[in-house]
């Protein structure tokens, strides 16, 4: 990905804009897709670009798919950041919001890049390690808003936010799964509103110093 790196540094204004609407297509059509589904072909006439633009700003399809994985990292990482975890309000927005996109598309899909992950993870290690960087992240924006909250008194003070962000993304990335699998959206909202409502309990059951009985 460094030369990458160097290679974009080079682009102009519209050679981001036309790399950008390629790896925006890609994300889409791989979504949709998967990424053995997805041809280099498919991202061109998808994108409108020439092949030759194509192969300017990505020498195979490995490239692209590390791209796409970029993509929807930034933009899951950009929507939690946005979404002030830190107060009871966005965190209940959030809530809220997950649980409506995954309604809006039948559970189809499941999580962009959960998804992702689960086509490459033992295919490809370079890609592996994109996703998981990208979820380390997620948890981090997730585990910076629950500290936010525990700061605020929401939470015990005992307790872990890191722990905490790392379980919700593990009981979203479930019940993301099961909603797709089930083209319902009930196993989604039972593990998240579940597990926040569990913290809201050990806060209510934690005693005066913090500490849960």
């Amino acid at each position: 990905m460094a030369n990458d790196a160097r290679h974009r540094s080079r682009l102009t204004p519209k050679g981001e804009r036309t790399r950008a609407r390629i790896v925006g297509a890609a994300a889409m059509l791989i979504y949709e897709r998967g990424v053995a589904g997805t041809t280099l072909e498919d991202v061109r006439a998808a994108a409108e670009v020439s092949g030759s633009q194509l192969y300017h700003y990505f020498a195979d399809k490995d490239e692209l798919v590390q791209a796409v994985i970029d993509h929807q990292a930034n933009a899951i990482v950009g929507n939690t950041e946005d979404a002030d975890l830190g107060t009871v309000e966005g965190l209940s927005a959030w809530r809220d919001m997950v649980i409506t996109e995954a309604r809006s598309a039948d559970g189809q899909g499941g999580c962009p890049l959960g998804s992702l992950g689960s086509q490459l993870a033992e295919s490809d290690p370079q890609a592996r390690a994109l996703v998981a960087a990208g979820f380390a992240r997620w948890s981090t924006a997730i585990s910076d808003g629950l500290r936010a909250l525990q700061i605020a008194g929401h939470f015990p003070a005992g307790s872990n936010p890191d722990d905490l962000a790392v379980t919700l993304l593990a009981a979203l990335q479930g019940g993301l799964l099961l909603a797709q699998v089930q083209r319902d959206t009930r196993p989604l909202e039972t593990a998240i509103d579940t597990l926040l409502e569990l913290a809201r309990i050990s806060h209510q059951d934690a005693s005066a110093d913090g500490e849960i009985p």
